[in-house]
């Protein structure tokens, strides 16, 4: 057995590409994708897909050159998950509700050699690109339009993304990458001003965290996929891949209330959705809800959902799972596994068990909990709390020009450290208990309170400054400050100036919906603002309501 070596024949490379290619073949007839009134099948997707390959190779980049996408979840954006690495580049999914400073900071640093822009994003990207210094190089600008767009003024923009697939040819031979290891996709953990962590994926970890969600999902063949979650989030937590997998019908929606999400859910039949907590609540309070016709299951994360949420909602007939995932490791990797004796259960204790993160997925080695200092497992006891760490496949290459902080993530022992807070219970569950760092998860967005502090110190009256989560009726969590003024300063600033302030200066979903004024913050002996106390202050505050923002 000694002489059993891998071979070319046995070693091809791993990559969710292929699945595309054998969509075509066993679903080519099948709906691929539906927007407004347009439809696709698999076998259309397929061609387009190699268009936009394609002309993209023919553009000339180099393998391994970043091209971003700045698009919500429309066509052009599904096809371009395949169509970028198809040419041999590496896909750069930008937030959409980032500011111009902060989109114009990734683009530099990632080097990005073009930027597909949909329409209704077009001022927000060409402010990010005049933001660049006189001397950087700028990159090319496709634009995404919509058959309703009339666009007059197009001197910024080198072609359509339409005008581009018209010079692509179906016949294109994609490139195979050389090696399953090879860098597929980048994208940016948060909107950093000094900092920005951008996390490189291999096309074998994008392989096995797509199969590994279909299968922890256990998502069947031809589902129908409502698009909640945005795919610039985490690559849409690798179903954007996954579909092709299965043969499924992606329903795609520009942007979304709920109206449109359950208009979208009659008319299609829908059978899936992802999506954060937040989403749940809009449905969950919808005036107009009522039962589904048929169930649907509806995967959450990104924070644990309320479980006075979670119950409302499966009273509408939705089936909620709840995964524990992050950009680091490509998508949901722990997930609450459910157990047949627990649907016994009153409802009450059904939706806290939901609200535990769970379990790991088939396709991580390991998940613990661990002293952060020495690595040492903790109890089992479901009240030690510790750092979570992983291993496995799924896991990222590590973070673009930035191997302090890949070396940090990524240690000797073996095991990712989250930064993430939690308990492991006897039954072997995971829970978390708090983030690391403060980060606040706002409907399903990271905001750094270390970020919104920068901000709030640039103001010449604030002396101290502090950010922690408010539970918020709506997202979930919002970004709560607490002040203290510079001596002298008169008039005091009001609450809803400081507000306006941020709101300049940061993306919306960043800007603080609480401000309050202290004589002197609370500190530690050392003279460290002391955040457990602002955040009892901020718990016994309660929940913001919808109506108190109005």
């Amino acid at each position: 057995m000694d002489q059993l070596k891998p071979s070319s024949a046995n070693s091809c490379p791993l990559t969710p590409l292929t699945f595309l290619q054998r969509a075509a073949v066993v679903y080519g007839d099948c709906p691929s994708l539906v927007y407004n009134a347009t439809t696709y099948t698999w076998s259309q997707t397929h061609f387009r897909c190699l268009r936009a390959a394609s002309a993209i190779a023919s553009f000339g980049f180099g393998s391994g050159a970043v091209v971003s996408v700045v698009a919500p979840n429309i066509p052009a954006m599904y096809e371009l998950q395949f169509a970028v690495p198809m040419a041999g580049c590496v896909l750069n999914n930008i937030n959409i509700r980032l500011d111009a400073r902060t989109i114009s900071l990734i683009l530099r640093h990632c080097e990005s050699k073009a930027v597909f822009v949909d329409s209704h994003l077009r001022s927000l990207v060409l402010e990010s690109i005049s933001l660049f210094p006189p001397d950087a190089r700028r990159p090319d600008l496709i634009l995404i339009t919509d058959e309703e767009d009339y666009i007059d003024d197009r001197c910024d923009f080198s072609t359509t993304y339409e005008e581009m697939l018209q010079r692509g040819s179906t016949d294109f031979e994609w490139v195979i990458p050389a090696n399953e290891w090879d860098p597929m996709t980048l994208n940016y953990t948060s909107g950093t001003t000094s900092s920005p962590k951008g996390v490189i994926h291999s096309h074998r970890s994008l392989f096995i965290i797509t199969l590994d969600s279909l299968i922890n999902w256990s998502v069947g063949k031809q589902p129908v996929y409502l698009w909640t979650l945005p795919m610039f989030h985490s690559n849409g937590w690798s179903y954007t891949w996954g579909m092709a997998a299965v043969g499924g019908t992606n329903i795609c929606l520009r942007r979304f209330d709920a109206g449109a999400v359950y208009d979208a859910i009659s008319n299609h039949s829908v059978t899936h959705m992802c999506g954060a907590p937040v989403i749940l609540t809009m449905l969950a309070n919808y005036p107009r809800a009522a039962p589904l016709r048929s169930p649907i299951e509806f995967m959450t994360g990104g924070a644990p959902p309320p479980p006075q949420v979670v119950l409302r909602t499966e009273a509408l007939g939705f089936l909620i799972s709840h995964g524990y995932g992050m950009t680091e490791v490509a998508g949901v990797i722990v997930s609450c596994a459910w157990k047949p004796n627990w649907s016994r259960l009153p409802a009450a204790e059904r939706a806290r068990l939901k609200a535990r993160q769970g379990v790991r997925t088939l396709g991580l080695t390991a998940v613990d909990v661990v002293e952060p200092e020495s690595g040492r497992s903790l109890k089992r006891d479901g009240v030690t709390m510790g750092e979570i760490v992983v291993r496995g496949g799924t896991l990222m290459l590590g973070y673009l020009k930035n191997p302090a902080a890949t070396a940090k993530c990524m240690r000797e022992d073996g095991w990712l450290y989250t930064g993430d807070v939690g308990v492991m219970h006897p039954d072997g569950y995971l829970e978390i208990k708090d983030r690391s760092k403060d980060i606040i998860i706002s409907g399903g967005e990271n905001v750094s309170s270390v970020e919104v502090e920068s901000v709030l110190y640039s103001n010449p009256v604030v002396n101290e400054a502090a950010v922690v989560a408010r539970s918020d009726e709506y997202w979930g969590e919002t970004p709560c400050a607490f002040l203290s003024l510079k001596e002298g300063v008169s008039p005091k600033p009001h609450e809803h100036e400081m507000i306006e302030f941020c709101r300049e200066r940061l993306p919306h979903y960043m800007v603080p919906k609480t401000v309050i004024f202290m004589a002197e913050l609370p500190k530690t002996a050392t003279g460290k603002v002391q955040k457990y106390v602002l955040r009892d202050i901020a718990n016994k505050m309660g929940t913001l309501s919808a109506a108190s923002r109005m």
